[in-house]
């Protein structure tokens, strides 16, 4: 029986050894989605060099999540047998060298561009269910709500940040830099990582002994075997409302993602480090509204009521809000209002991080890594066909208002499914 009170892991002074894994943790996603957002600034530029259409450029933009979407199963199962050390120090180096490759893939041709950014993509599969897999070692309960939502924290910074910089070094240096910096610091950081980090508290001599068994007391205990119940992951009503919300709520993300600069250059008539400091700010805003989120949940739970709740409550106001900011904003032509309301539509997105995102942990502890890469499977066709979709309509109707609407359809879709079937009862012992 566990005697180690929940709040131990809080009770330690100091600098703890577990807050330096989360920080890798977090520092890894930030540089994620820098390597994955700069080129939807920095193609602008390509696009004008290579002479691309709106639909050769959503290509561009969506082949990186072929490979993504390809090999994020197969990421949390390797997490899940090797650790997360070796999967995310290893995926980390992987990526940012196909960053650094691509200004030379694509001198050679559209065919060589498309597989560097898909060899990428499957480098950063490995991002969510590595760290899941440390995470269930190195975070104690107590403290897992507030490293999950520091390691969420990572994407709109590492978004905000290739957003702010990127124009800049487009236009002092050219396209082809920014793929060169920001790969030389993911080398970096995978080196850094494989001196400090380890999987397990018990093998890292930096740890100490007293952080060690509070960790060790929080552990999950040893399974009987270590099959992971297929079965019952894919035949689980609450277990496929994640998997639809993790696709809906990924549709907004990865469709401003990848066109918002484009969006604020075209539509609104920008420049090139106008559009990216534009499509920045509502990354910033949800940084900021999805940690507010957090803590609303984390009051309405300890105010009394039902976690299942409060994970519907936060979802359906997530992917409902952001809807609704995306139907105002189609028919509008002045920057800031733009602005205002995509603030909104990311910013209200940013809700979900207290809905479907923690409720891996919620339904099926034991196997959050496995199932983060099943969602997360899910969550990557938005990359895919969502991102295409979105340069086909913008093609065929010269505006972005019917990928708006597409979008807010999805969203509402996903509501819905998650008001009917979703759950924070552990449905996976």
């Amino acid at each position: 029986m566990n005697t180690v009170p929940e709040t131990a892991g809080t009770a330690t002074g100091g600098w703890q050894r577990r807050y330096t894994i989360v920080t890798l943790c977090v520092l890894a996603v930030f540089v994620c989605y820098i390597d994955r957002v700069n080129i939807s600034v920095a193609v602008i530029a390509m696009q004008e060099h290579f002479g691309w259409d709106e639909k050769t450029k959503g290509l561009v933009l969506s082949s990186f999540f072929i490979g993504y979407m390809l090999f994020m199963a197969p990421s949390g199962w390797l997490a899940n047998k090797l650790g997360g050390k070796l999967i995310l120090g290893g995926a980390v180096l992987w990526w940012s060298l196909f960053t650094i490759l691509t200004p030379a893939a694509a001198a050679l041709g559209l065919p060589l561009l498309i597989i560097t950014r898909i060899a990428m993509g499957m480098g950063e599969s490995a991002m969510f269910p590595s760290a899941y897999n440390l995470y269930g070692r190195w975070v104690p309960p107590a403290e897992r709500s507030r490293a999950v939502s520091m390691l969420i924290g990572g994407i709109p910074l590492g978004t905000l940040f290739a957003l702010m910089t990127t124009g800049w070094i487009v236009q002092q240096w050219g396209w082809q830099s920014v793929f060169y910096i920001f790969g030389v610091v993911g080398v970096a950081w995978s080196l850094l990582w494989y001196v400090l980090a380890h999987d397990n508290p018990a093998h890292d001599p930096r740890c100490s002994a007293a952080e060690r068994d509070m960790l060790a007391a929080h552990a999950p205990p040893p399974q009987a075997s270590p099959a992971v119940p297929w079965k019952t992951l894919f035949t689980t009503p609450a277990i496929w409302a994640l998997i639809v919300n993790h696709f809906c709520s990924n549709w907004v993300l990865y469709m401003l993602l990848a066109w918002l600069p484009s969006y604020f250059k075209q539509a609104q008539g920008l420049n090139i480090m106008q559009a990216g400091i534009y499509s920045a700010a509502p990354w910033l805003s949800m940084f900021i509204i999805g940690n507010l989120a957090g803590v609303i949940a984390d009051k309405l739970t300890q105010g009394g009521m039902d976690l299942t709740r409060v994970r519907k409550l936060m979802q359906c106001t997530g992917l409902v809000g952001s809807a609704l900011c995306l139907l105002a904003v189609q028919d509008v032509s002045e920057p800031m209002t733009a602005l205002v309301l995509m603030c909104g539509a990311l910013g209200l997105a940013a809700f979900t991080w207290s809905g479907f995102v923690p409720n891996h942990l919620d339904i099926a502890p034991r196997y959050a890594d496995v199932l983060m890469g099943i969602t997360n499977t899910a969550g990557t066709i938005p990359g895919i066909i969502g991102v295409y979709i979105t340069g086909w309509l913008v093609d065929a109707t010269g505006t972005y208002s019917a990928a708006f609407v597409l979008c807010a359809s999805v969203n509402i879709f996903g509501a819905v499914v998650w008001a009917l079937f979703a759950t924070a009862k552990r449905v996976v012992d």
